[in-house]
Formats: C-alpha cells, sequence, structure tokens
C-alpha cells in the first residue's frame, strides 16, 4: 500500500519552443508584405489555438479542479487554520532560500547576472543569519535586494524558444511543452531532489514527495483564494486557465 501510494504522488507532482521577408519589385513587394501579414496572423491565431491534447486537457483539467474541491482545498484551509502566520510566513522563507540554486542558474543563463548576484547574496545571508533560511534577514532589515524567480522554462523562453502545445499536469495543472521538459531539468539543481549526495537534502523520493508537498501546501494556502476567484468568474475553466497561465507566462519570459 506504501509504494502504491508513493507511486500515485510521484505521477500527481511529476505529471507539471523568422519568418522570411520575400523582396521582388515594389508592386509586387506590396501584394506579398499583405499576404505576410495575413499569414503571420492566421500562424499566430494557430499557433495559440492549436490544441492537439484537448479531449485529455479537458478532462484532466476537471479531475485537477474536483482534487482541489475535495482534497486540496480543505487540507489547505485546515493548515491555514492551524498554523500560526508567522510559522507559515517561516516556512515560505525557507522553501524559497532553497530555491536559490534554481534561480541563481536560469538568471545567469539568460545574462541576467544583476539578479544572480542578488540572489547569491540573499542566499548567503539568509542561510547564515536567517536561521537556514527561515528568516528572510534582508526583508526584515529593508535591504535592497529581492528574489528573481526564474525557472529554465522561462530561460527557453527568453531565447526564443516557443512553449509549444498545451498540457495540462494532474495536479500541477496548467504547462505547455517547454515547460513540463524544463520541471525535469530544474529537477537536478533542486536540493528538494532525492539523491545520496551533499548537495541534496533528501536521499529518498518518499521524503523529497513529502518536503515537496508540504512546500505546495504551505504556497497554496497563501493563494487559493485567487483560484476560487477563478472558479467563480469562469464560463469555461478549461481556456480560462489556459489563456491565463500563457499570459502569465509571457510576461514572466519579459520581465
Amino acid at each position: 500500500m506504501r509504494k502504491i501510494t508513493v507511486l500515485f504522488l510521484i505521477l500527481s507532482f511529476f505529471y507539471a519552443c523568422n519568418a522570411q521577408n520575400i523582396e521582388k519589385s515594389n508592386k509586387d513587394g506590396v501584394a506579398i508584405n499583405q499576404f505576410d501579414d495575413i499569414s503571420s496572423e492566421f500562424q499566430d491565431s494557430y499557433e495559440n489555438n492549436f490544441d492537439p491534447l484537448s479531449g485529455y486537457n479537458r478532462i484532466m483539467t476537471t479531475f485537477n479542479d474536483k482534487f482541489y474541491v475535495y482534497v486540496s482545498r480543505p487540507v489547505v484551509k485546515t493548515y491555514k487554520e492551524v498554523v500560526h502566520p508567522t510559522a507559515r510566513k517561516g516556512v515560505s522563507n525557507f522553501f524559497t532560500n532553497l530555491g536559490f540554486p534554481i534561480r541563481f542558474i536560469n538568471n545567469l543563463l539568460q545574462f541576467k547576472f544583476k539578479n544572480s548576484w542578488d540572489e547569491l547574496q540573499l542566499f548567503v545571508l539568509n542561510t547564515t543569519f536567517g536561521v537556514g533560511g527561515l528568516i528572510n534577514v534582508a526583508e526584515e532589515n529593508n535591504f535592497e535586494l529581492r528574489y528573481h524567480d526564474e525557472d529554465f522554462g522561462q530561460t527557453l523562453g527568453h531565447w526564443g524558444v516557443g512553449g509549444g502545445f498545451h498540457i495540462v499536469l494532474p495536479i500541477l495543472g496548467p504547462s505547455n511543452l517547454r515547460d513540463t521538459f524544463s520541471l525535469f531539468v530544474d529537477e537536478y539543481a533542486s536540493p528538494l531532489k532525492p539523491e545520496d549526495k551533499s548537495f541534496y537534502i533528501t536521499d529518498s523520493t518518499d521524503k523529497s514527495i513529502g518536503l515537496k508537498t508540504f512546500d505546495k501546501v504551505n504556497s497554496t494556502s497563501y493563494t487559493y483564494p485567487v483560484y476560487d476567484k477563478m472558479r467563480k468568474d469562469a464560463i469555461d475553466l478549461y481556456p480560462y486557465l489556459k489563456d491565463y497561465y500563457n499570459k502569465r507566462r509571457e510576461q514572466q519570459i519579459k520581465e
């Protein structure tokens, strides 16, 4: 039974890509440019609406929503009611601090060296003087340092790789081909990866999933009202969440 539970959690957690200008004579050029504009608009529309997994995505969106309503939300609400806000803040600080390698590496890969330097300072400061990251020393003392959230999906997007078709992952929710692949890449830079090496803090899948689930529950305790509002506002939940995810990722990549 324990192995089945672990397998379910693993599957639940991990199931989270130039146009050419053609010039002729001026007369032909006008016609070609007009065709290119129309073609470009059609291509953009096609890429935005290309959804080969729409059937699966809708089913998985429904599954995730039911899982949220009957499992996640009750657990998260109880957690929020029981755990003191100061403790939840400490947990949030701790896991944010643990995410340093992912943010640091991806800022470097995007040549955002100032951001990488900020990340390094924050990690050293909060790990050393913030009780292993439980306290955000920089925030408490009003230092001009802030986290710069970057993942490998944003790095690929920064260098022009498109998202590919949309994928809804079990439990994790909306994603795309690029970002799903990036989850596995970022996993190698995460201290929560189950490896028996000094860099990683967990040596088994059970411990890794347990800590990741704890982090997810704690972070969701701050954000679940947002999803509740989305559920209320959405006429059709799947395209609503899909559009929200795509716009949010575009904004994150541009920042």
